[in-house]
């Protein structure tokens, strides 16, 4: 399913038509740092201006009507783990983020999530019945660690339910560019428990590489967790071949921004 793109003022960011929730995939567009983290960029720590980044996120905020002073942050180390953040676990830019957690889970409304990426996949999650939401970092080795499993589960504990969860599978580096070694694709093959015949193709350039779509490897992984392969959305759009778009970690070698996930339950005043 085609993913929306949005553009309030200079603000560019994709929402997806499986999810209700407010939310967004964002993109370089619309902020006001500079040079190599022009213009959009919500990574911190990279080297970019304090005031530029904070103005990025207030730009954000204003143009997604997500409050961006109420936010819980993934601490993203490429492990599985997964958080269910209350109103306690509000992040305060520019400090330290005090849990690892690739994905980060929550029932509170009007608490947002926030996922960070520059080539991983990013996923966002939503039962709208029973009001849970998650963002979930889809890295390699965090997707074949089964952070997906562990997020669902996460949800069901606060009372979500497989076949109510709607999924979007934002921008990330796709098939075409996202190149690996033999034992991602083995990695891959144990984390789907099938054949993923379809999924990856050998480099007819490089021995021993080959091109593996993440994004619909964890898409598979959804279904077999039991969600409904018509409430999952993938976008096609790749981070590398639309570099000028979204931050590319592998195209940049490291040199650049990073953009974000969010999503929230809006409350009910």
């Amino acid at each position: 399913m085609t993913f929306t793109e949005n553009k309030i003022g200079q603000v560019c960011f994709m929402t997806a038509p499986t999810i209700s929730a407010r939310h967004a995939f964002t993109t370089r567009f619309g902020g006001v740092s500079q040079g190599i983290y022009a213009s959009m960029n919500l990574g911190t720590g990279r080297g970019d201006s304090d005031e530029a980044i904070r103005e990025n996120y207030r730009l954000l905020g204003e143009a997604t009507g997500i409050d961006v002073t109420t936010m819980a942050f993934t601490k993203q180390v490429h492990k599985a783990d997964v958080r269910i953040v209350t109103m306690a676990d509000v992040h305060e830019l520019f400090t330290a983020v005090p849990y690892e957690a690739d994905g980060i889970v929550t029932d509170v409304p009007g608490l947002a999530l926030i996922c960070f990426t520059a080539d991983c996949v990013p996923v966002l999650l939503h039962d709208p019945i029973n009001s849970v939401i998650a963002a979930v970092h889809c890295g390699w080795r965090s997707s074949v660690a089964d952070i997906l499993g562990n997020a669902l589960a996460a949800m069901e504990s606060l009372g979500a339910k497989a076949e109510n969860i709607c999924a979007a599978i934002g921008p990330a580096i796709s098939g075409c560019c996202f190149q690996v070694g033999a034992e991602v694709i083995e990695a891959a093959k144990e984390y789907i428990g099938s054949d993923i015949e379809g999924l990856y193709r050998p480099d007819e350039k490089a021995e021993g590489k080959f091109y593996l779509d993440l994004k619909s490897c964890n898409a598979r992984r959804l279904m077999l967790l039991g969600v409904k392969e018509e409430n999952i959305s993938v976008s096609d759009e790749c981070t590398k071949c639309s570099r000028e778009k979204y931050w590319s970690h592998r195209f940049t070698g490291g040199q650049r921004g990073t953009q974000g996930a969010l999503i929230v339950i809006d409350r009910k005043d």
